[in-house]
């Protein structure tokens, strides 16, 4: 019949909404919550027009906040069960044999390091009259507000974190390797530099992804520090956008790592990509009109779930500061 010839030809169609219509139909009940993850694109010259994605913008503003989310290797997963990342702590050595004698057992030596999911999670009320307002860009505010808050947190616990309830930051496992400082209390010598540089594992020095990172009162510190020639060692970048150079590697300004000054860990260099980030199940957006009803706001919960952690502590050192 005619309504089974229509029935083979139908073909159901699937709704692709935009962020901003997914985010109105949350505060507006309709969607409960919705959890944006990473998209997987590949990027081709027709594609430069094609706009960043909820996900994309967050993560964008979270790495201003703070760098460890692009100087480290970054690994998504789908859920939060324990991740294992099997490590190399030691090379199999060979020998001189003699002929005929029996060739020695090697056997290099590996362990792990395992990754939680530490939820971090803020709200942001919202008047309602903005959600109504179609021109209004709400990806946008809480892209912004997710990406300030969420980042500035994660950058915190994976640069200093503890790992008890928090990620283990990279200077709390990296290792301790050069104690100095003259002048203002705990700043470092030109000397400490070069010696702090070279204590770095060697084959870690020469892989790509080596670089400086200190908070602002660590880069005031050492800008002002001078060569045996009297030469400033700090060098500026000459490719707009890179981060300047320090002895040859690229500094990162890091607002979480310790400030300058006796006893503090204040200033690490390393290969960055051995400090392992991993952001479990994207970003999730849910809402609730009656959290503060009586102002008559919808309130939004933005939650990421992460866990950091070095590889080899021999990969990242630290200045320490010594007395003046």
């Amino acid at each position: 019949t005619a309504v089974d010839a229509a029935r083979e030809s139908f073909v159901p169609s699937n709704e692709v909404r935009k962020d901003n219509d997914i985010l109105r139909a949350i505060a507006s009940g309709e969607m409960r919550s919705h959890t944006f993850g990473s998209e997987q694109r590949t990027l081709v010259p027709s594609d430069n027009t094609v706009p960043k994605s909820f996900y994309d913008e967050v993560f964008s503003v979270a790495r201003q906040a703070g760098p460890m989310l692009q100087v480290a290797q970054v690994i998504n997963t789908a859920s939060g069960e324990q991740l294992t990342i099997p490590t190399l702590t030691a090379y199999s050595t060979a020998t001189i044999k003699g002929a005929g004698s029996a060739i020695s057992d090697s056997e290099p030596t590996f362990s792990s390091i395992a990754l939680s999911a530490f939820k971090y999670s803020f709200l942001v009320p919202v008047a309602n009259e903005l959600l109504t307002d179609a021109g209004f860009d709400i990806s946008a505010l809480i892209a912004e507000q997710a990406g300030n808050a969420i980042g500035f947190g994660i950058n915190t616990g994976l640069t200093t974190g503890t790992g008890t309830v928090e990620p283990t930051g990279i200077f709390t496992t990296g290792a301790s390797a050069v104690t100095g400082g003259t002048g203002v209390s705990g700043a470092p010598t030109y000397e400490n530099l070069v010696d702090l540089l070279y204590t770095l594992d060697g084959q870690a020095r020469i892989l790509p992804g080596v670089g400086w990172l200190m908070s602002k009162s660590g880069l005031a510190a050492v800008r002002k520090i001078k060569d045996g020639a009297g030469n400033y060692i700090w060098t500026g970048s000459l490719v707009p956008g890179q981060p300047d150079q320090l002895l040859g590697y690229p500094v990162y300004e890091n607002p979480a790592a310790p400030a300058v000054a006796t006893g503090a860990f204040s200033i690490g260099v390393g290969h960055l990509p051995s400090y392992k980030a991993r952001l479990a199940g994207g970003i999730q957006v849910a809402q609730s009109a009656d959290y503060a009803f009586n102002e008559d706001v919808t309130t939004f919960r933005v939650t990421a779930r992460v866990d950091g952690k070095l590889t080899h502590a021999s990969h990242f050192v630290k200045f320490k500061g010594g007395a003046s």
